[in-house]
This record gives C-alpha cells, structure tokens and sequence, in this order.
C-alpha cells in the first residue's frame, strides 16, 4: 500500500492511501458474495440469487458504497499501521464519499485522503533563566490568637442575662418573619408578601452585623425581652438568590430571652480540651508552627504559578481539536463528580444547554492545562527527570497509612497518580532552580483581587432557599 504524508495545522497529519487493484477487486467480490447469502429476494432461496439479478435489485451504487466503507476503514488503519503513526481520536476522511463511489472501479487502484489528529509538537521557546515575580506570604502571629480566640467562642457557655436590653455580642432568642414592603399604589387591606424562607420560632441570633443583611442586627440593638419591632433591612446585591438581590425587606422580630457568653480562660486546662497537648505553651508553639509553614507553602505555591505563567509565554503549541476535547471532557467529569459528591442532582443541572455552554467556557482552560503538563513532560524528557520507583513506593505508603480506613484502593492507579505528582513537583523544582523568581509583598501585584478577596469575607451569609426548615436572615 502507497501512503503519501503531510503535515496539517492543528497537529494533523494529511494522508494520502493508494489501494491497490486487487483489494478493490477482492473487496467489491466480497460484498457481493456477502449480499447474495443475506438479501431477501422474492422467488430467491438465500443463497442462490443469481448475480445479474442481484446487481439489477440492489444497485452498483449500493454495492459500491458498501465495499468503499470497508475499503475506507481498512485502508486508513492499515496505512496508520504501516507508518508507525499514533492517533489520537477517530480518523476524519477528507475525500468526497460521493466523489469516491463515482471514481471507484472494482480492479482499478483506489485513492483516499484522510487526516488525522496525532501529539501536537512541544517547541519550547526558552525554559531556562527564566524572570518571574512573585507574592511572599509572611506569617501573621494575629492568626494564632485568632485561632485561640475561635476555639474560646465555640466553647463558650450561654448565661441569661436579665435587666438590660440586648447590645452587640449578645446572643438573642428570637421569633421573626420577612415580608416585603407594601407597594406604594396598595390599599390597606392588601397583604404584605411573604419572604421565602425568612421566618423562625425561638431562633439563636448572634449580635455580629456583619453575619446578617444589612439593617437586621442594628435594627435589634436595644431592645427588650418580650418586645416586638418592625425592622427594615435590605439584602445586598449582588446576593446568592437573584430574585432578592438589592429588596428591601420588613422583619417583625420578637425577642424572647438575651444571652451572653462567658468564655473559659486560656490556659492548660483550655489546651487540653481543644487539643492533644499538655500545657496552653505547647498549643501555641504548634499553631506558630502550622502558619508558618503555610505562609511557607503559600508563597512556594506563587513562586511555581508565577514561574509556569511565564514559561507559557515562551511555548508554542498547535493542539489537535481532539485532545482539547477530551480535556473539557476531564474537566467537565471531575466538576460533576464534585457537584454529585455535594448531594446534587447532575442529571437536573447539566441540561444539554448547560452542558453546550460549558463546554465553550470550559476551553480556555482546558487549553492552559494542556499546554502547562505537555511542557512540564517536554522538559521532563530532555533533563532526563525521572522518579525513582523507592521514591514511589514511599510515597504510596505515606498516603495509605494516613488513611488507612479508605476501602477497595486500587493501588496501581495510586501509584500511577503519585507517579505523576512525584515527577511533576520535581521537574518544577529544576525550573525554579535554573531561573529567578523575585518575592514581592503580599497584595502588590493584584491589589484589586485582594480587595475583592477582603470584600467577599465580609459579605453578609445569606438566605437558604425555600425548604422545610427555617433559616436565618443573613
């Protein structure tokens, strides 16, 4: 069989196959031969349908066609065969199929033009002495304190207070119900409207502003156990559920009790109820220990990101449409395996709309995906970085004994994830051996991403959808 190459965009290789006389031949007899044992033919035992009479009531045209569509598949994957070519996907023909039936002569050479998609080439530009910038995260001794300070409130006990109106810091025992406020063209006799979801009996609201809507919190500050109001308030928008984004609403909240917490003292006795260790000093030296190895950790996971970004500016790929499909495909897989994991409904949330349109937002990233583990592999290739299989190994133990109640673990694929992982660290390693990354202050190269992270913390929580239980206003 004579194949003839060319080198398409997209990462395709051209191929021209040249089937010989005799296939064609042999093929079309075969055809032929298969039809006469199985058509149905009035007057005609299976069988024993004469030729002639074969030919006139199937058509050359059908019969063509048939042998042409085992003459196709068997001659691309012959020719894929015989050139040592590994595909990736289902090979696409470029010959016309009508174009092909019209010149195909059983005994005459044949000729099909196919493509197909095959791994795109990794020129890598430059991935040494590469120049990159990155965010130092310093540990902030205020997060040990803050830790303290967490764990104190969860073991806080609840003491009635009486004699005084309720202020910030308190917990309060209320009833409460949201309503919308009446439009202004609404007579007297027309119901305010109900807000799904907003309504509570003996329901623990903590005084913080900040964990509720707007209004709600302040509009509580001074009451008294067994008083009513009517408080206004307004949720934010944007806010989680659309149809309530920037309403004003009305709560007619009753208070029914004030509580205060009275918090237990830091001290070893403290430390030994929130954790393993003896004594409040220990405690403490293990939370500095823990942030500063994150703050640690934080900044290696810059300096890697800010390296891979620039490295990316210096690749060149041309992908094959195949493999960018299976990676919106992975990528599409694993948010659904998580989506399911979460108790929702996958078969109701990815609607073939849906899924359409997230396969196209899906595709950028899928592109930089690909082209940041193809580089990584490229580089992993020409360093000769490798992972040893001690180094494997060690690591396969290390994740088992850490869980060693996970049932069912198939170990091969652990150790070909692992494997991965393993490679994949090191062969950054070498990158940011063999290149400079500057550390900069936390904040200094997304200033607006970090006011943006600092605005979100403090948004208010928000309104659970319609359910049967009640939920609170924030």
């Amino acid at each position: 069989m004579k194949v003839t190459q060319e080198k398409l965009p997209a990462s395709q290789i051209g191929l021209e196959i040249e089937i010989t006389p005799e296939i064609t031949k042999q093929t079309y007899e075969q055809v032929i031969k298969n039809l006469a044992s199985t058509a149905n033919i009035p007057g005609f035992r299976k069988g024993k349908v004469p030729r002639p009479i074969l030919l006139q009531r199937l058509g050359t045209t059908r019969i063509k066609a048939a042998a042409l569509e085992e003459l196709i598949q068997d001659g691309i994957e012959q020719a894929l065969k015989q050139e040592a070519i590994q595909a990736i996907g289902q090979p696409q023909l470029r010959s016309s199929f009508e174009d092909l039936i019209n010149n195909y002569e059983p005994g005459k050479p044949l000729t099909i033009s196919a493509a197909v998609d095959v791994e795109p080439e990794v020129n890598l530009v430059q991935y040494t002495d590469l120049q990159a910038r990155a965010e130092e995260v310093k540990y902030d001794p205020e997060r040990v304190e803050s830790s303290l300070e967490k764990e104190r409130q969860e073991l806080a006990t609840l003491i009635p207070v009486e004699g005084r109106a309720a202020q910030i810091g308190d917990i309060a025992v209320v009833d409460f119900k949201g309503v919308f406020p009446k439009a202004e063209d609404d007579d007297e006799t027309t119901e305010p409207e109900a807000i799904p979801g907003a309504e509570a009996t003996d329901f623990q609201v903590e005084l913080q502003e900040d964990k509720f809507i707007p209004g709600f919190v302040s509009g509580m500050l001074g009451m008294n156990p067994g008083e009513t109001r009517e408080i206004a308030a307004q949720f934010p928008d944007p806010y989680a559920n659309e149809e309530l984004a920037g309403k004003a609403a009305t709560f007619t909240v009753t208070l029914k009790e004030i509580k205060e917490k009275e918090l237990p003292e830091l001290n070893d006795d403290f430390a030994q109820e929130v954790s393993d260790f003896e004594s409040l000093e220990e405690l403490r030296a293990s939370l500095v220990e823990r942030y500063q190895k994150e703050a640690e950790e934080k900044t290696k996971t810059n300096k890697q990101e800010a390296l891979l970004t620039e490295l990316l500016n210096h690749v060149e790929i041309d992908f094959p449409a195949t493999l960018i499909e299976k990676e919106v495909d992975a990528m599409l897989t694993q948010t659904a395996i998580r989506l399911s994991q979460q108790g929702l409904d996958v078969r109701k949330l990815f609607t073939q709309e849906i899924i359409t349109q997230l396969r196209e937002r899906s595709r950028p990233e899928a592109i930089e995906r690909l082209k940041r583990s193809l580089s990584l592999r490229e580089i992993g290739q020409r360093e000769s970085i490798q992972v040893t299989p001690d180094e494997i190994a060690a690591r396969v133990t290390e994740l088992l004994q850490e869980y060693p109640d996970e049932q069912d673990v198939d170990e091969e694929r652990l150790r070909s994830i692992v494997e991965n992982e393993l490679l994949t660290e090191k062969i950054i390693d070498w990158l940011l051996e063999h290149s400079s990354v500057e550390l900069v202050p936390e904040g200094s190269l997304n200033p607006a991403e970090e006011t943006e992270t600092r605005e979100s913390d403090t948004d208010a929580p928000q309104i659970e959808e319609e359910s049967s239980e009640p939920v609170t206003p924030g």
